[in-house]
């Protein structure tokens, strides 16, 4: 069982910018087609562990104009990350009521320079006048719940993520600083996605079923899918307000999942995330896979009301009494 108390080390860790280890470039789904083996009744082989390893920023950063790094940004990045990785490694320092700074693993470099790929800068569209008067009136018009919280009063001042309920869709699918393994399973009429951090499952259908009554949402969504090509389409409706990242979903959300095996060892996702009365305009996310056989995913025994909670919100109230501030900073986090 993993210590849960080191949930409060990964939030946004898929935004980040840690490049320390192997390099990888994208590849683009319009690069030479490769040809995936199939499987005994005739699908493209998307089966293995395609852990989300890379750890590549949401949102382009401003000083950066091209999708991908030159090889001298990509060098400076690795060495200024492995210097902060030794230097947090022999100097975990103190955290307040998180964990040691050094717990988490470091993810993989990839000159990819955003995961949105769509707008073509790299950018997040701006959220509707609808979307931020929803997101300003929760928590008493604090807005919603943080995983580095501003402030440590009640578990409402907690992330759906710290809670253990759920990383949100497509969240569920990217990079986080530890236990970041997804594990792809096929039979006939169904693909099974394993995501090993807050352990979901999504069970897709393949054989032409249509949706399921958008009355029964979940957080991760009624997902349908079907074979363009080699190309795995999934299509999810029905899908929780508080799963969005940065957002809350509306009836009107659909993603629409692209799954592509580019290479042996090499799966392309794609998610065109659509929701009017949120964002602005529909945006898309890309993010390369590398297949690795020994990757194993373990269980993530984390649930709700579990010890963290319980310990964050004591720790805080000590932490005040000796006149401390109880924000939770992640400056420790950033790359």
């Amino acid at each position: 069982m993993k210590s849960r108390c080191a949930i409060i080390a990964v939030l946004l860790a898929a935004f980040s910018f840690s490049m320390v280890g192997q390099t990888s470039t994208a590849p683009s789904p319009t690069s030479k087609a490769y040809v995936p083996p199939k499987t005994p009744w005739g699908e493209p082989d998307l089966e293995g562990s395609w852990p989300a390893q890379f750890n590549i920023p949401r949102e382009r950063p401003a000083n950066i104009k091209e999708a991908e790094l030159t090889e001298e940004q990509l060098v400076q990045r690795q060495t200024q990350a492995a210097k902060a990785f030794q230097n947090r490694t022999a100097n975990p320092g103190d955290n307040g009521i998180g964990p040691p700074q050094n717990w988490g693993e470091i993810g993989r470099a990839n000159k990819q320079t955003s995961l949105v790929v769509d707008p073509p800068d790299g950018r997040m569209p701006p959220l509707t006048p609808q979307a931020k008067a929803v997101l300003a009136a929760e928590r008493n018009g604090h807005g919603p719940g943080q995983h580095f919280p501003d402030k440590v009063d009640s578990w409402e001042d907690f992330d759906q993520y710290s809670r253990c309920i759920t990383r949100g869709f497509p969240s569920t699918m990217l990079y986080t600083l530890y236990d970041y393994g997804n594990e792809i399973i096929q039979s006939p009429g169904y693909v099974v996605i394993r995501s090993e951090m807050v352990h979901e499952t999504r069970i897709i259908p393949t054989d032409g079923r249509p949706h399921l009554s958008k009355a029964i949402k979940t957080y991760m969504g009624n997902s349908v899918g079907h074979w363009e090509g080699n190309t795995l389409v999934v299509e999810t409706t029905s899908i929780r307000p508080e799963s969005a990242a940065g957002g809350r979903y509306t009836d009107a959300a659909v993603i629409t999942e692209r799954f592509t095996r580019t290479a042996p060892d090499t799966l392309v996702w794609e998610a065109t995330i659509s929701d009017p009365n949120v964002w602005t305009r529909p945006f898309t996310l890309r993010y390369p896979y590398k297949l690795d056989p020994e990757y194993k995913i373990y269980e993530y025994a984390c649930h709700e009301g579990n010890y963290m909670m319980l310990d964050a919100l004591r720790g805080a109230r000590d932490i005040e009494k000796q006149g401390r501030e109880t924000k939770v900073s992640n400056d420790n986090f950033r790359r």
